[in-house]
């Protein structure tokens, strides 16, 4: 008799242990959260005789757990949210047994509710528990049936933990597939836009591109042109269009990007009557010039922030252009070549940030003095969503118009890659295919570009083959290069990702980045001012502020040049306070 009690146990674990086999191999093949829940209720259930089986899953943001299956007369549904009566991190076992700690039961199904709770965790998550409740015959789950329980629920957790990993991985990659085909997109229309001097054809095509990427029904380009009367440049499916007076309140409201409220369309029956819900202003050296109207979208689901993102940038896009067309017509009646000089080169002021925000720990100054009306050199500073500063500055092949047009391409393609969640090389590797695709075969971009980590005093950055900045130590006689990275951009596309490199800097360093028209600047006798008289100028005021270290290092070159500058002349001064 004893031997035959043995061997049914030895059997039953053998069983339980081929279960287990096969369960952990379907569970590591599956890559679907809902598969790997229904089979670990339903094989723990099945197998331990309980009719009674729940999962609840945790969401962080809410504090509480989401009844994600639920088998048995129950007091939840599926979808459900409950809280516990215990913390998840008073209770780190693998099985939570509440009257075993004399607290009151979940109250998850109709008449007692006596069971185990089975923690669904990893080694750094908790994901939530599985709930078994007693058996049909109203028996407890003995020690080798828990430890089966137990056994599936580890494997169960690795697998729901990869598989929320991986959807999480394909909706980022669905996100970046979309950056990537705005990035496109604006990177075209810019081309057509630049190819075109009709102000109405350039808001034809910027309307077909915003309807056609955010789904929306209705849309209308409000524009102000010389101070004027803000009118109507494009359209679609208005019932009717704005008075006088609407245009002008409509311009009139603050805020870049507004949702309009009830008592807006209230004092305005225009949004109301063409359910406009988002407007959008869109400005031009700090100036409101523009604003977009669009209803939601047309299959009602919100506009999201990158749906925002694209809206601006486009229309920033659009309005640039239409601008730059509207006013080449009126100076070409009257001074042609000058003016059109003129124009470009304010737009080009556009580009480059109006005040340079402020950033915990540096001080720091930067300017830019075309050689011509309009230049190639392109600066920036800017804050990233992760709340770090990006510091950028390029210098585009050639002069002129064509140099000015791809400077600001790179301005867009930078200001639409800055909330996409992906790293400088990344990046970098992304603006360079899409340069190289898309211009022509003489013409380059020498780019660096660093994300400065403040609370931790850490410069990461790229060298696409653009002049190294000079970083000086504080008490050093030499100047350390910032060199490392790659190719200069638009030569060829992406084969080897470009390298990043961290830096850490200290109280005292000075950084400074500068375009070749500092360094390769010449004299009367055609000597050339080179790196060795910019590391000496910034070793004669290094004590001084970034201002003045600035001021400085401008008025060396001027004097020794004779203030006849070959090309266009970009610094950004940097120094660790």
């Amino acid at each position: 008799m004893k031997k035959s009690s043995q061997k049914t146990t030895n059997s039953k674990s053998q069983f339980q242990l081929r279960t287990i086999l096969e369960t952990s191999r379907l569970l590591i093949e599956s890559r679907d959260t809902d598969l790997i829940l229904d089979n670990l209720l339903d094989i723990t259930m099945g197998k331990m005789l309980v009719p009674r089986g729940a999962v609840l899953l945790y969401e962080p943001d809410q504090r509480a757990y989401k009844v994600t299956r639920v088998k048995g007369k129950a007091t939840v549904q599926e979808g459900d949210q409950i809280t516990l009566p215990w913390k998840s991190n008073q209770y780190q076992q693998n099985v939570i047994d509440p009257a075993a700690y004399d607290i009151p039961h979940p109250e998850l199904f109709i008449g007692k509710n006596r069971g185990l709770f089975f923690n669904l965790k990893t080694s750094s998550h908790h994901l939530g528990y599985l709930y078994l409740g007693r058996k049909g015959d109203d028996g407890v789950l003995n020690d080798q049936e828990i430890e089966f329980v137990e056994s599936l629920s580890i494997i169960s957790a690795a697998a729901i933990s990869n598989s929320m990993m991986f959807s999480e991985m394909r909706a980022v990659n669905r996100r970046l597939d979309r950056r990537v085909n705005e990035l496109n997109t604006l990177f075209d229309l810019s081309k057509d836009f630049s190819m075109t001097v009709n102000p109405k054809e350039i808001a034809g095509t910027f309307k077909f591109a915003l309807l056609a990427h955010l789904l929306v029904r209705k849309f209308f380009l409000l524009f102000l042109i010389n101070d004027e009367s803000p009118k109507i440049m494009s359209s679609s499916g208005l019932t009717r269009m704005p008075t006088a007076k609407e245009r002008r309140d409509i311009f009139d409201l603050p805020k870049e990007i507004l949702r309009v409220q009830p008592h807006q369309k209230k004092s305005i029956p225009f949004l109301n009557e063409n359910d406009i819900a988002i407007l959008v202003a869109l400005q031009l050296q700090g100036d409101k010039i523009a604003v977009v109207g669009v209803s939601e979208k047309a299959n009602h689901q919100p506009l999201s922030e990158s749906n925002f993102n694209f809206l601006q940038s486009l229309g920033n896009l659009a309005v640039l252009s239409i601008q730059k067309t509207i006013l080449l017509k009126e100076h070409i009646e009257k001074e042609r070549l000058e003016k059109e000089l003129v124009i470009a080169q304010n737009i080009q002021k556009g580009l480059y940030p109006g005040t340079i925000p402020k950033i915990p720990t540096l001080s720091v100054a930067a300017k830019n003095i075309p050689s011509q009306h309009v230049g190639g050199d392109y600066y920036d500073i800017v804050y990233s969503p992760d709340g770090n500063p990006i510091i950028a500055i390029a210098d585009v092949t050639g002069k002129g118009f064509s140099a000015a047009l791809l400077m600001a391409n790179l301005q867009s393609m930078l200001h639409v890659l800055l909330p996409v969640p992906i790293s400088l090389s990344e990046a970098t590797g992304r603006i360079n295919n899409l340069i190289f695709q898309n211009t022509p075969s003489d013409k380059f971009i020498t780019f660096f570009w660093a994300k400065y980590f403040h609370q931790e005093n850490r410069l990461r950055y790229i060298n696409a083959g653009h002049n190294p900045p000079l970083l000086i130590r504080n008490g050093s006689d030499t100047a350390e290069q910032l060199d490392e990275g790659g190719m200069i951009l638009g030569v060829m596309s992406t084969s080897t990702p470009y390298k990043e490199t961290d830096v850490t800097l200290r109280t005292g360093d000075i950084l400074v980045c500068y375009t070749d028209g500092v360094t390769e600047c010449f004299d009367k006798n055609g000597v050339e001012y080179g790196e060795e008289r910019l590391t000496e100028t910034i070793m004669s005021v290094r004590d001084e502020s970034p201002e003045e270290i600035l001021d400085e290092i401008v008025d060396q070159v001027n004097r020794f040049s004779n203030n006849r500058l070959s090309d266009d002349l970009t610094l950004i001064v940097i120094k660790v306070t």
